[in-house]
């Protein structure tokens, strides 16, 4: 599936929820439904600078070329919030990752729906899988040449 499909899906799943009480259940039942991080990457150095609750994450290049990511928070909504970035991210090439338009957090309402501490939590969040998408890049042009 596309980074745009799966924003679609997103899109599509929320809107079928008027209200946002259950618009924030939907996310804690999808962080519930998250896989645990396992603990060898729960690390200073997978924490995620900028959220006010603990977001560990975890990116790894496939031997496809993909990007897989994992993550944990110890918050439920905010495991739902990354839960969605790595069902929209993960599987993805770098270079899809880095241009993709993360249209889905506006259209869901996600953004005037959370806090400004949590609001600066998700921009980090993408951030950093950006982040770890440019250096898998990086590292695939360099073994190409």
């Amino acid at each position: 599936m596309t980074i745009d499909e799966q924003q679609d899906e997103i899109i599509s799943e929320f809107s079928e929820l008027d209200d946002w009480m259950d618009r924030y259940q939907l996310l804690i039942d999808l962080g519930s439904e998250q896989p645990p991080l396992p603990a060898a990457y729960k690390t200073e150095q997978n924490l995620i600078d900028g959220c006010q609750s603990r977001v560990w994450l975890q990116a790894d290049l496939q031997p496809d070329g993909t990007v897989s990511f994992q993550a944990e928070s110890d918050a439920l909504i905010v495991k739902g919030i990354v839960t969605l970035l790595i069902k929209v991210l993960s599987g993805q090439p770098p270079q899809e990752i880095l241009a993709a338009d993360l249209y889905f957090i506006d259209r869901i309402g996600l953004k005037e729906h959370l806090s400004p501490t949590r609001s600066n939590g998700l921009l980090s969040m993408v951030k950093q899988m950006r982040l770890y998408a440019l250096a898998f890049q990086s590292k695939l042009g360099t073994a190409a040449k």
